[in-house]
C-alpha cells in the first residue's frame, strides 16, 4: 500500500494542483513510482482516457509530471457545471446524469465508496501518492460527507500540506484561520504549511513565519515564489483566457464563449514566435484576427444562442465572409453547421440553425462518445492544404452525431486502444471567400509540426515567411516545464521535512 501525502489550500486558486504537480515529479525522479489523486475535481476541461473513461485534465497534467498513464482511478469523480447552479456529474468516467447542487449533495453519501475503492486500486499500484484537495478544507457548511478534503486525508491516513497564497494578500490571516476552523482531529493532520506565489525577498517575511508557527504549531514547510512555468492551469481560473490584449504577427483569436470547455487544446500556438492567442468575450475586441476559433462547450446550444445574442455571430459571419479562416472544434465544430437537433432534451430540447459555414447538421443524443483517436488529416483544401495527410492524435467527447458529404471531410482516423476501421471525421468549406474548417477532434492541434503548418498558412495569406520556426515539440516542451518547476520544488520547500512527513503519517 502506497505513503499517501495530502495537499489543500486555504482558498481555490492558491496553487494545490501546480504543488501536487511538482511533487509527483520530485518523487518521480527520486525513483518512486508516485501517482497524482483528486476524489472529486469540478471542471470543464477534461481527457478521455485510453479506456474512454472521462476525466479531469488537472490529474492528467500530475499525471504527465509523474510519468504515467492518466487513469480515471486518479479523479473519480468529475462535475462539469452546466450552468449557474447544475453539473454533469461523471463517475469513474461514465456521465450518470445533470443535477443541481441540492442534489447532488443529497448523493454524496453514496459516493463515498466509490472514492475509497478507486484509491485503494490506485495506491495498491502505486509507492506514494499525492492527493489534492479542492476548494478549502474549511467550508464548514458543506463538511459533512467530506471526501475531497480533510475526510480524503482521513480516508487516506494521509499528513496534509496547507497550501496558502500570498499575493492575493492575507496569507497569514488565511493560514491561521484555515487551520482555527478545522476539529481537533483534522488540525492535528496539517503536518507543514507552503506559501505559495510570493513576490520577493523572503528575509523580510521570516519574522511572519516564526510567528505563525508559533500560534498554529505547524511548520512551515517553504515559501515558493511566484513561479515563470507553463502548465496547464484550471479553467475556471486561468490567467490564460483573461484577455490578452497585443496583436502579433499572427493574431489568432478564441471566442470566450460562457461553458467553453478544453481551451488547452490552443496552448500550442502560445510556443510559436510571432503568434497572439487572444481569448475574446466581446466584438469590440475581437478585431480582425488571421484565424477565429470556436472552442468546445459544455452546452453547445446555450453558447450558439450566446453567440447570437451577443453580436458575436455576426461579427464571425462578416469576418468568414471577409476572408478571415473559422476552426470549430467539437462544440465549435456543431455551431458552424446548419442545424442543431435536441430531440432527447440533452441540453435545451428542439432545433436549432447554427451558424451556416459547415454544411453539416448535428442531433444530439443520449449517450455520449469518449475515445482516443488517431489518424490524418485527408486532403484539405484551401488555405491548409498543406496538413493533407499529416498524422494527428486526440481525443473526441461529445453527445452530437454530426451527418454531412464525406467528400468534404477534413481527417480520416480510427479508435487507438478498439478495434475499428478508419472513417471520414470533420468537415470543410473552401470557396473564393471562406475558408472553414470544423472537427470533433480534441487536441487535432498539437502534433507535431502541425501548429507550425497552420502559422506558416496564416503568414503566407498576408505575404509573409517564417524560414525558421524556433519551437520545440509540445511534448518535450512540457516535460521541460515539469522539470523546472520540480527544481523550484527542490529549492524552495524543505524536501527533507516533507519526506519526514510522508513517512511518519499520522
Amino acid at each position: 500500500m502506497a505513503k499517501a501525502l495530502m495537499i489543500v489550500g486555504t482558498t481555490s486558486n492558491a496553487g494545490k494542483s501546480l504543488v501536487t504537480a511538482g511533487l509527483c515529479r520530485v518523487f518521480n525522479q527520486d525513483g518512486y513510482k508516485v501517482a497524482p489523486f483528486k476524489s472529486q475535481n469540478m471542471a470543464l476541461n477534461s481527457f478521455i482516457t485510453k479506456e474512454g473513461a472521462e476525466m479531469g485534465r488537472a490529474q492528467v497534467v500530475q499525471a504527465e509530471a509523474a510519468n504515467i498513464e492518466p487513469s480515471v482511478l486518479m479523479n473519480p469523480i468529475l462535475l462539469k457545471p452546466t450552468g449557474d447552479s447544475g453539473s454533469q456529474v461523471i463517475v469513474n468516467g461514465e456521465a450518470i446524469g445533470t443535477y443541481t447542487a441540492a442534489e447532488y449533495y443529497a448523493m454524496k453519501h453514496n459516493l463515498r465508496g466509490e472514492v475509497q475503492k478507486a484509491f485503494d486500486t490506485l495506491a495498491d499500484q502505486y509507492d506514494v501518492v499525492c492527493i489534492e484537495g479542492a476548494g478549502s478544507p474549511a467550508e464548514i457548511n458543506i463538511n459533512q460527507d467530506d471526501f475531497v478534503n480533510m475526510g480524503m486525508a482521513k480516508m487516506a491516513k494521509a499528513p496534509a500540506l496547507l497550501v496558502a497564497d500570498i499575493d492575493r494578500g492575507g496569507v497569514f490571516a488565511s493560514i491561521y484561520g484555515t487551520i482555527m476552523l478545522l476539529g481537533e482531529e483534522e488540525r492535528a493532520m496539517i503536518k507543514g504549511v507552503v506559501i505559495n506565489k510570493f513576490r520577493g525577498d523572503v528575509e523580510i517575511l521570516r519574522p511572519g513565519l516564526k510567528m505563525i508557527e508559533d500560534k498554529t504549531g505547524v511548520p512551515i514547510v517553504g515559501v515558493l515564489p511566484m513561479l515563470n512555468v507553463d502548465i496547464e492551469d484550471e479553467d475556471s481560473l486561468s490567467e490564460r483566457i483573461s484577455g490578452k490584449a497585443q496583436v502579433d504577427l499572427v493574431d489568432i483569436a478564441v471566442v470566450r464563449i460562457p461553458r467553453m470547455s478544453n481551451y488547452t487544446d490552443f496552448n500550442v500556438f502560445e510556443l510559436i514566435p510571432g503568434v497572439s492567442l487572444r481569448y475574446v468575450q466581446r466584438v469590440r475586441d475581437l478585431g480582425n484576427p488571421d484565424m477565429i476559433i470556436i472552442p468546445g462547450t459544455k452546452n453547445t446550444i446555450g453558447d450558439l444562442l450566446w453567440l447570437r445574442q451577443s453580436g458575436m455571430e455576426a461579427a464571425i459571419l462578416k469576418r468568414a465572409n471577409n476572408g478571415t479562416v473559422i476552426w470549430g472544434v467539437c462544440g465549435g465544430y456543431q455551431m458552424l453547421g446548419k442545424k442543431i437537433s435536441d430531440p432527447f432534451g440533452v441540453e435545451e430540447g428542439g432545433d436549432f440553425a447554427g451558424l451556416g459555414l459547415l454544411d453539416v447538421e448535428t442531433s444530439f443524443i443520449e449517450h455520449k462518445r469518449t475515445i482516443q483517436m488517431e489518424g490524418n488529416f485527408g486532403k484539405v483544401q484551401g488555405i491548409f492544404s498543406a496538413l493533407s495527410g499529416v498524422p494527428l492524435v486526440g481525443y473526441e467527447i461529445h453527445s452530437g452525431v454530426t451527418t454531412y458529404a464525406e467528400a468534404n471531410a477534413l481527417t480520416a482516423i480510427k479508435p487507438i486502444h478498439e478495434q475499428g476501421e478508419v472513417f471520414a471525421e470533420g468537415n470543410q468549406n473552401v470557396t473564393d471567400k471562406l475558408n472553414v474548417y470544423g472537427t470533433y477532434v480534441h487536441g487535432v492541434f498539437d502534433g507535431d509540426g502541425i501548429a507550425v503548418k497552420i502559422v506558416e498558412a496564416l503568414l503566407a495569406k498576408k505575404g509573409l515567411r517564417m524560414d525558421d520556426v524556433e519551437t520545440i515539440s509540445f511534448a518535450d516542451y512540457k516535460r521541460q516545464q515539469y522539470d523546472i518547476l520540480a527544481d523550484s520544488i527542490r529549492k524552495d520547500l524543505d524536501m527533507k521535512k516533507i519526506y519526514e512527513i510522508l513517512e511518519a503519517g499520522i
